[in-house]
């Protein structure tokens, strides 16, 4: 049971083309959002469509798979583990902010497939 304590899968399509940043020469970090939706009938029987956005973050080899293959709109599986860090904003108010430190990336489906 030690391997699923923090786990988490996801599949959706990226909001954004990745941001990179890169650390002492060797360091790679990728940040990406990416869109899952989800819809269901409510209880009058109308369909509703939810998308939820989630903040992922990529270190090294994973970054730079995600720098070299990955654009807006493309379709994504990723599994990680997910993260609270805490700070306070520009007016003084506490907030936290969850992200998943992506373990492995699996494309999907390509934006340009879309059309």
């Amino acid at each position: 049971m030690k391997a699923i304590k923090n786990k988490v899968q996801l599949i959706g399509r990226l909001g954004a083309d990745p941001e990179i940043k890169v650390y002492d020469e060797n360091k790679k970090l990728a940040q990406l959002r990416l869109a899952v939706n989800d819809r269901y009938k409510n209880a009058v029987g109308e369909w509703i469509d939810d998308t939820q956005w989630f903040n992922l973050v990529a270190w090294s080899k994973l970054a730079g798979y995600a720098e070299k293959f990955l654009l807006k709109g493309t379709e994504v599986a990723v599994e990680g583990r997910l993260i609270n860090k805490n700070f306070t904003d520009k007016n003084g108010i506490k907030r936290v902010s969850t992200e998943v430190i992506v373990a492995e990336i699996l494309i999907l489906a390509k934006q340009k497939e879309l059309v």
